[in-house]
């Protein structure tokens, strides 16, 4: 990687990571802990110590003991690397939090509970889907759900599940309140959905798989007219079982429509399967590959 693109990726991580913690500690502060609304994590358990310990404490502080004593067990259970990738966030989210209890009036944004379940769990999938598309965690109970998959081997979206469920369950006995459980639950859906979004958001592609017997026009058309890499594979028709050859093309989602028509317009008969991917890796899609094209064309 050359010294400029590190310089770039640096920048994008630390944007990340900055931006997702910022965002993090507002709707805590903006929406969760004004409406009461429960929330799983190291959060939800911070709130539930300042609502029972005997003196008080800001939530802040409570979030960032807790993520200083998990941290520490993360880097005897799980190692240097794990303690390096989580401890940015770790401290980030409590100083951010502390910082946002303190904006004047954000407390009275909204009363109505379930707006603020809408909006808390839109932003908390966008916070914790920046900071988990650059690599890193938001540390906390992460810590121990993957302690509890190292040593028991389960998946970690149910021990995330777990953990979730069992932070929800104490704040509801504690503060008796299973409407607030109900939203607790919502808040977790909208985070689960928005998380998915933020993770593939752009880099999802459309790939077609292209049968038709005029493969050599139509590998020609994709690669200098819509400028679309393609791969050529060997397959045998399964009625008259001839063999010949199938394309396979991954575009940008916006070209689906031009592919398409340019594709038929060669072939009306052409036979063509459209996926959806989530994710495209390596040449395809760089400067690179635009120079082979033009070197090919000339050729």
């Amino acid at each position: 990687m050359s010294p400029k693109k590190k310089i770039i990726k640096i920048m994008w991580t630390s944007f990340c990571l900055i931006v997702g913690n910022a965002t993090l500690a507002f709707l805590v502060s903006a929406f969760i802990m004004p409406n009461d609304v429960l929330m799983g994590g190291t959060t939800g358990i911070s709130v539930l110590l300042h609502k029972i310990l005997p003196f008080e404490m800001e939530t802040a502080t409570i979030v960032l003991i807790l993520n200083i004593i998990l941290l520490l067990i993360g880097l005897i259970v799980l190692g240097k690397k794990f303690f390096l990738t989580t401890v940015v966030s770790s401290i980030l989210y409590p100083v951010f939090l502390g910082i946002m209890e303190r904006i004047p009036n954000i407390h009275n944004l909204t009363d109505n509970t379930l707006l603020a379940v809408l909006l808390g769990g839109s932003l908390l999938g966008i916070s914790l889907g920046l900071v988990m598309r650059v690599g890193a965690s938001t540390g906390g109970i992460d810590i121990i759900v993957l302690m509890l998959h190292k040593w028991f081997h389960w998946p970690v979206a149910i021990f995330m599940y777990i953990c979730d469920a069992v932070v929800l369950g104490t704040q509801t006995i504690v503060f008796g309140s299973s409407e607030n459980l109900f939203y607790g639950i919502v808040l977790l859906v909208i985070e689960t959905i928005v998380l998915n979004q933020v993770m593939i958001l752009g880099k999802s592609q459309t790939q077609l798989f292209i049968v038709t017997d005029k493969f050599h026009e139509v590998r020609h058309a994709l690669l200098h007219k819509l400028e679309a890499g393609v791969t050529m594979v060997k397959i045998e028709t399964g009625l008259l079982l001839n063999d010949q050859e199938g394309i396979i093309c991954v575009i940008p989602p916006r070209k689906l429509y031009s592919a398409t028509e340019l594709i038929h317009s060669i072939d009306p008969n052409a036979f063509i399967t459209v996926t959806q991917i989530k994710e495209v890796r390596g040449q395809g899609f760089t400067q690179e590959r635009f120079s082979r094209i033009n070197e090919a064309k000339k050729e």
